[in-house]
């Protein structure tokens, strides 16, 4: 009989036998199921647990004596707190897959369990349970291995090495792997490191949810931008143990970052790279060759040493600067003459070794992308048994780091200033530069990325960074006496913007009752306008007379 009908004959019963005594209406809330959609209601029965609180002991002194370490550190608390606290475990589960309770039961209330290789006598029943989820996937380290048996690959695999895994399953699943690993295979933990991430979540920070709307497809993503700059971008958030937020437009910075380094992987070619023989020797390398070896070589060491601490976020963003800044915007603009030149052979060797030793370093992180470019460039079979690149000692060269810093500082200047005067960009215009003697190999090469043209002139306007000195001719270029008015203007309001700041950090009540970071706000905008002042007054002095 269904039971909703069972109850009213029940009722009905009792009113016949004249025990009802009144029967009345009560609100609740009723559940009801996903799957089958009716209403829920408990059912008490048997029940199999496990001993936790006994197999936590030794699963606690394994972290304790260091034969299993946490990164980040601070999630030892958490997992001590729930060890030293452990309930007994519930192991039975009423649903109709997963592995059934290897427990049988006799016609006369007999319980047996029954081994892998045992059968229950004739007349036995197997319980109908099925055990926790958790409980099967604590057997995973081992039981995939071939145990009970001592299999190869069991002596092999077991104990393995580090366990990468999200902090929100800890103790579901990490702290149940080291109860059985440690009961099951006579003391052998089964990892030395558990390296826990955070959870992915929305551009805001918020939980994703189909209710509110806010969840992702990774498919589509994959779809509109590729698989390597998704993979990209989650790899460059994975802060040990903290949670990401994650948004389009950052998987589209990542498509961008592949488009930058396919188009540097091409330019290369075109212009001649190679991997074939040796690197030329030191001494006869230029300035720029000698410094994009070096920052090759402490690259690949931060980023060893970065992944050894499983800081996957810093190894992304140091891979990523040293691709798109020192290689693409420094190194191949500042070799961009030298390779026109016909005559760059040294060059075309290093920077061939350097997109070899950059894609071996990107490859876990940008797998596909690297695959198609580094066969292409080098012929070789695939990068996944390439080597891992190595840091070269020998190529650290902190003279040709300093003597590069310095170009960059003046090149940095040089298109301020020419954006300040409104000149374009493609704009060529006459300029030099007076230096000390070790920037003279470079100058061609600063003049080259300036798209100043070397000529005899009188300077109309100048500007020093450090020791050097650059002077242009713009006559003809800008409009100098709309550019002085501009600039007069920017100033006015620059001063403006400084006497208000200083008023109100000079006020004594205003500074008592403000918050601490608004009077912080008043202070940055202060060193920002003054440092505002500097330049527009430097930029009004460069101008030519009118």
């Amino acid at each position: 009989m269904e039971r909703f009908a069972a109850r009213r004959e029940i009722v009905a019963d009792f009113e016949t036998l004249g025990l009802l005594q009144s029967v009345e209406e009560n609100d609740m809330t009723v559940p009801y199921g996903d799957r089958g959609g009716v209403v829920i209601e408990p059912m008490l029965t048997n029940q199999w647990y496990v001993d936790a609180k006994k197999l936590a002991i030794p699963a606690v002194e394994a972290v304790e004596d260091g034969r299993i370490k946490f990164v980040p550190q601070q999630y030892e608390n958490m997992y001590f707190s729930w060890m030293r606290n452990i309930q007994d475990w519930c192991i039975s589960r009423q649903l109709w897959w997963g592995h059934r309770i290897p427990v049988w039961y006799g016609p006369n209330g007999e319980v047996l369990v029954v081994g892998p290789d045992e059968k229950a006598p004739s007349g036995y029943t197997q319980d109908p349970d099925v055990l926790d989820t958790w409980f099967s996937s604590a057997l995973w380290p081992f039981s995939t291995l071939g145990w009970p048996a001592n299999s190869d690959d069991l002596k092999k695999f077991y104990p393995t090495s580090v366990l990468v895994t999200g902090y929100d399953i800890l103790f579901f699943w990490v702290a149940r792997m080291m109860l059985f690993g440690l009961f099951a295979m006579d003391g052998k933990q089964p990892f030395h490191t558990i390296a826990l991430h955070g959870l992915v979540r929305d551009q805001f920070g918020k939980k994703m949810s189909k209710s509110r709307g806010n969840t992702i497809d990774p498919i589509e993503f994959m779809d509109k931008y590729g698989a390597d700059a998704l993979r990209f971008t989650l790899a460059r958030g994975a802060n040990p143990g903290k949670d990401q937020a994650l948004a389009e437009d950052w998987v589209g910075g990542s498509r961008n970052f592949a488009t930058k380094l396919w188009n540097a992987t091409r330019f290369a070619m075109i212009n001649g790279a190679t991997i074939e023989g040796e690197l030329p020797a030191t001494a006869a390398l230029n300035g720029i060759d000698k410094w994009i070896l070096s920052r090759l070589s402490e690259t690949i060491s931060e980023v060893d040493s970065l992944l050894e601490s499983y800081e996957f976020a810093r190894a992304c963003d140091r891979i990523y600067h040293f691709a798109w800044d020192d290689l693409c915007d420094w190194y191949l603009e500042l070799s961009k003459e030298n390779f026109a030149s016909g005559d760059a052979k040294n060059s075309q060797r290093v920077l061939g070794y350097v997109l070899d030793q950059l894609l071996r370093l990107m490859h876990p992180v940008m797998p596909f992308l690297t695959e198609q470019l580094w066969t292409t460039l080098t012929g070789g079979e695939s990068l996944v048994i390439a080597q891992w690149p190595q840091a070269n000692a020998g190529h650290v060269d902190k003279s040709s780091e300093k003597i590069v810093t310095s170009i960059q500082e003046v090149i940095t200047e040089v298109r301020r200033f020419r954006n300040d005067q409104g000149i374009k960009t493609s704009a060529k215009i006459p300029g030099r530069f007076i230096a000390p003697a070790e920037f003279a190999p470079y100058e061609s090469a600063m003049r080259f990325v300036l798209k100043l043209e070397a000529s005899d002139f009188t300077p109309s306007a100048n500007l020093q960074i450090g020791s050097v000195k650059a002077e242009f001719d713009l006559t003809g270029t800008i409009d100098v006496a709309a550019e002085r008015a501009r600039l007069t203007k920017d100033l006015a309001t620059a001063k403006k913007d400084l006497e208000t700041a200083n008023v109100k950090l000079n006020n004594q009540g205003f500074m008592a009752k403000a918050p601490a970071e608004v009077v912080a706000e008043i202070k940055e905008r202060l060193a920002k306008t003054s440092a505002d002042i500097e330049r527009i007054t430097s930029q009004l002095n460069s101008l030519p007379a009118q």
